[in-house]
């Protein structure tokens, strides 16, 4: 995998879903599957999108006890997609497990990829909230570490912390990165955030973006301007 711009599929239905993709008639996104829309629909319409010819980042962030998430993942890898991902916060023993039930008898598997600190996270919020004290970055590289001894494939983090993670723990371990939006755009609930061409900049290998997309008047034109300021 290079580097690519994953749109984040934020709908509630089957329906809304698919005349957003049919939109897309010259390309085929990479795009993330998330709470709302797998909630609403449940696995067929990860099987349906996958149908269509996409790459899909399922986003659940499962966080559990060891043997649940092991269970869990077993049940999500019969999905077939590309990436899936848990919180780094679970533990080594959880993703350890999580890596365990993901990979299927033939030694195949998605990507794994653990969520170190929300974007929506600050470090006043962190701190008062989570009673963490340590600095913000401090501790993404330290879930991030934590991740890659446990055998994960990379981490979701902020663009802000891209370049860090790569030094940290090498080059070929992705950083999927949301908290992107265009130069003058709306932040809304995201804290650390970047635009498309910083995000190449720092490092990032995947950027997450929805709302910029999804909400624009012509979602393609959106798409390929992202696609253009971050792959080039």
């Amino acid at each position: 995998m290079g580097k690519d711009v994953i749109i984040a599929l934020d709908f509630d239905s089957r329906e809304k879903t698919l005349a957003f993709l049919d939109r897309f008639t010259e390309e085929k996104p990479f795009v993330k599957v998330g709470m709302e829309l797998f909630y609403a629909e449940g696995p067929a319409i990860v099987r349906e999108i996958r149908r269509r010819g996409h790459r899909i980042f399922l986003d659940l962030k499962l966080h559990d006890i060891p043997n649940t998430v092991r269970k869990a993942m077993a049940a999500l890898s019969a999905l077939d997609v590309d990436i899936i991902n848990l919180h780094a916060a679970g533990t080594a023993a959880m993703m350890t497990a999580a890596l365990e039930g993901l990979t299927r008898p033939d030694g195949t598997r998605p990507l794994l990829i653990a969520v170190t600190q929300l974007t929506s996270t600050d470090q006043e919020r962190m701190e008062r909230e989570l009673l963490i004290h340590a600095p913000l970055e401090e501790v993404v590289l330290s879930y991030a570490a934590n991740a890659a001894a446990a055998g994960l494939d990379g981490v979701v983090c902020s663009p802000l912390e891209a370049g860090a993670i790569h030094r940290r723990c090498g080059a070929d371990f992705l950083t999927v990165t949301p908290g992107v939006r265009f130069a003058g755009g709306d932040a809304g609930d995201q804290k650390r955030v970047t635009t498309p061409a910083k995000a190449r900049e720092l490092g990032s290998d995947y950027i997450v973006m929805g709302r910029p997309i999804t909400q624009a008047e012509d979602p393609v034109a959106a798409y390929r301007r992202c696609v253009k300021e971050f792959v080039g």
